[in-house]
């Protein structure tokens, strides 16, 4: 399904590598590409390729086969990573390109490859629901709604089972009282916990530092790959660390599986 693509030229690339500015601003986007296809083609094999491991694993959730990540897993922080020439080739043979808002180099990569791939920004948000909705509107875009239907009924089936699970692990039979960084807090939804307050992505100041404290919660679930430190260090409650990324498997139910046991662990150890 891969188009004939533009060759790479060193002046692009070296203007790519001098060029490119990384800010993270946000984490979510009301962009919505045009499907390309109401139902599943037997032909339907798009070229993906995904700046991050998450934008890939809702990519393959949807029913992509061929989908090629940018940035390493090792790096945890995307806006971090500088884009290397080889990115470009990659790019250049896609049919699909997805970034996230806080990626800006993304519109670039494809600028400089000469790519005519369709740039697609995608909602990286681990909340169920979200979630589902990015892989349902990607199948749609790919012509593999087939796929991504018969992988939401899978995460319906997954993420009822963590749900019941953590819920028989609250201490004492009541809701875990929280406080969550912003982006994690789907983690806390899927425990079911009793969220008291949020912060960041910015650095806690004393004024929030007093007021989550007053709260008195039982666990902070953090973002590991935003953390700032430990959050609540004088106020007894247990630091958990949220890993939003899948790995190198693109498996994003895995994600989920991750966060329930360190939430059912930390609920333990609390």
């Amino acid at each position: 399904m891969a188009r004939t693509r533009l060759r790479i030229t060193p002046v692009l690339a070296l203007t790519l590598s001098a060029g490119l500015a990384l800010t993270a601003t946000g984490c979510g986007s009301d962009t919505e590409p045009t499907a390309s296809s109401s139902s599943d083609s037997k032909d339907a094999s798009p070229v993906v390729v995904a700046t991050t491991t998450w934008e890939g694993a809702l990519a393959k959730a949807a029913g992509a086969k061929d989908v090629k990540v940018i940035v390493p897993q090792s790096v945890q922080h995307a806006p971090d990573y500088d884009p290397k020439p080889s990115d470009l080739a990659a790019v250049a043979g896609a049919d699909y390109v997805l970034y996230a808002p806080f990626e800006p180099y993304a519109a670039k990569i494809k600028e400089a490859a000469g790519s005519d791939a369709k740039l697609v920004e995608v909602n990286l948000d681990n909340d169920a629901v979200k979630a589902k909705a990015e892989v349902s509107r990607l199948g749609a875009m790919f012509g593999t709604k087939d796929a991504a239907a018969k992988w939401t009924k899978s995460f319906d089936t997954e993420y009822a089972t963590l749900q019941k699970d953590l819920k028989a692990k609250w201490p004492d039979g009541k809701k875990p009282v929280v406080v969550a960084q912003v982006f994690s807090t789907w983690s806390a939804k899927m425990a079911g916990a009793d969220v008291v307050g949020t912060y960041g992505p910015e650095a806690v100041t004393a004024q929030q530092l007093s007021d989550l404290s007053k709260k008195k919660p039982r666990l902070v679930l953090d973002n590991v790959h935003m953390t700032t430190g430990t959050v609540l260090p004088d106020s007894g409650a247990k630091q958990v660390e949220i890993v939003n990324y899948p790995g190198k498997d693109l498996d994003l139910l895995a994600v989920y599986r991750n966060a329930a046991q360190t939430v059912e662990k930390a609920m333990s150890a609390s």
